[in-house]
């Protein structure tokens, strides 16, 4: 009833109930989440769990002993520990007896949580990474920024939140529905707030990459200072629609001012190895009808404006790098232009075909193809399902295959898929149980495929998802009453611009 499955299990005779956690030199950390996981204290003796670290073990590789006369975590890593708790935590309140050596099959195992589109209260976050832990799920990607808001304060920008944190009203349905709900929306986390989370998140082994979408889906930011933008001299509202604003940044100093500071202050309040820029879906209409954008385009000896695009993303990288941390953008940027530093890690979304190609032109990879890992998209052909067209069953995320043609795993350091992620967008998941609905189960399948060997069949998955599924409920993770998704048809008291 493990998942995701580990890697090696060996079934024993007996159980154990454990009366407390007894900590190792240098677990305590680990330790005391679990002892809160189980409601046990820490001792210093008796029927307990006991975690200890020793060499020999990978960077997240833990073994799990389980007897009747007591129980014992092992890891050369605080990383390995908390793998392990998790599996524990799962098997709580009698262990069964049994023997585990575990290690993940990807070093990325990531969750795009979209809090620009909706803003998401800080407490649902922490309850969040805790459900990715559970899961062991190591990075959550937090999508900051956006057209529609700018949800992270900056020092010396103040009308980032004043202004760009807040809009009118929302789209009610898919992108071009041309119906609004009259409702403003917004919100936004303090440095101290979002630190605060990073720490919270830190404890249970999430790391949290925190993405400032640059140069395109910057709406909001131009809404609070045109002068970065192409039209200085239009002022714009927050954007109310979905879909891809066709306003974007200028190529001028003071939009490169604006990243570096911006990107400054973000790397200072997450002390992840990775930040990413964004980069997709950026239309160039803008820098072709703008003079000093095609003059700059003519000084670098581009032969379209177009070409400003690969051009901004690799000083973006630039000043990443200068910050000691790793830039991570989205694929787009990554196979079309081909002009990219290979030490920028892609975000593949559009195919799997892209992410082997950037994989081929020497870049790591995070496997995110739209068909398999886009849980905005409906579940099944249910009316209770958001306004899309597209459909993501459980049993397509589950056949997904981040290394399908036998692509190489990255370590960290050389070319090939570090791993994978899905993504919760939420243009139409204002609350935090739309968010669980699309979530769940589907995160649950993601979470074997990025952890466990190959091999497992979708059927046996699917036995062990049913005892799983109450333990979610059980955590509250699930939603409490059905849930609706407002589509795109008429209702009084909307708003039709």
């Amino acid at each position: 009833m493990i998942v995701p499955h580990p890697a090696r299990l060996t079934r024993r005779a007996g159980s154990f109930t454990p009366a407390g956690v007894q900590a190792g030199p240098g677990t305590h950390g680990p330790a005391r989440l679990l002892a809160a996981y189980a409601g046990l204290p820490l001792v210093h003796n008796g029927p307990a769990v006991r975690l200890a670290l020793v060499p020999g073990f990978g960077p997240e590789e833990y073994t799990l002993d389980v007897a009747p006369d007591g129980a014992s975590l092992t890891a050369s890593t605080e990383a390995g520990l908390l793998a392990g708790v998790q599996t524990v935590r799962q098997l709580l309140p009698r262990l069964p007896g049994l023997h585990v050596r575990d290690a993940p099959r990807l070093p990325w195992r990531g969750v795009l949580l979209d809090v620009a589109r909706h803003f998401l209260p800080l407490e649902f976050l922490r309850e969040f990474v805790d459900l990715l832990a559970l899961h062991k799920y190591n990075v959550l990607h937090l999508h900051l920024t956006d057209d529609q808001g700018w949800r992270i304060e900056i020092d010396g920008w103040p009308r980032l939140t004043e202004v760009g944190a807040w809009r009118a009203e929302s789209m009610v349905g898919p992108a071009g529905s041309g119906v609004f709900d009259g409702v403003p929306h917004g919100g936004f986390y303090t440095r101290r707030e979002l630190r605060e989370l990073v720490a919270f998140a830190a404890e249970r082994g999430v790391r949290i990459v925190p993405e400032i979408d640059l140069p395109g889906h910057v709406r909001a930011a131009l809404a609070a200072y045109p002068e970065l933008g192409n039209r200085p001299e239009v002022r714009l509202p927050v954007w109310t629609e979905w879909g891809i604003s066709p306003d974007i940044l200028g190529v001028h100093d003071g939009a490169f001012a604006f990243c570096r500071d911006v990107l400054a202050q973000v790397a200072d309040v997450f002390p992840a190895p990775q930040l990413h820029i964004g980069g997709d879906e950026c239309p160039t209409t803008q820098w072709a009808a703008n003079p000093f954008a095609r003059e700059r385009a003519a000084r670098l000896g581009l032969r379209d404006p177009a070409e400003l695009h690969p051009w901004f993303l690799g000083e973006l990288h630039g000043m990443v790098t200068e910050l000691g941390r790793q830039a991570v953008c989205w694929d787009e940027t990554g196979h079309a232009a081909g002009r990219l530093p290979p030490e920028l890690i892609v975000t593949a979304w559009r195919d799997a075909a892209h992410g082997a190609l950037a994989v081929a032109r020497g870049h790591r990879v995070v496997m995110a193809p739209h068909t398999s890992t886009y849980f905005d998209y409906r579940q099944s052909e249910s009316p209770d399902e958001p306004p899309r067209t597209e459909v993501t069953t459980l049993e397509d995320v589950y056949r997904f295959d981040p290394l399908a043609g036998g692509l190489p795993v990255s370590d960290g350091t050389r070319p090939g898929v570090l791993g994978t992620q899905a993504q919760l967008w939420t243009e139409h998941a204002p609350t935090p149980d739309h968010v669980r609905h699309l979530a769940f189960p589907r995160l649950c399948a993601l979470a074997e495929r990025a952890w466990s060997p190959p091999g497992r069949g979708y059927a046996e998955f699917h036995q062990r998802l049913a005892g799983h599924l109450d333990r979610l409920r059980a955590l509250g993770a699930l939603p409490k009453e059905r849930v609706r998704f407002a589509g795109a048809l008429e209702v009084p008291g909307k708003t039709v611009p």
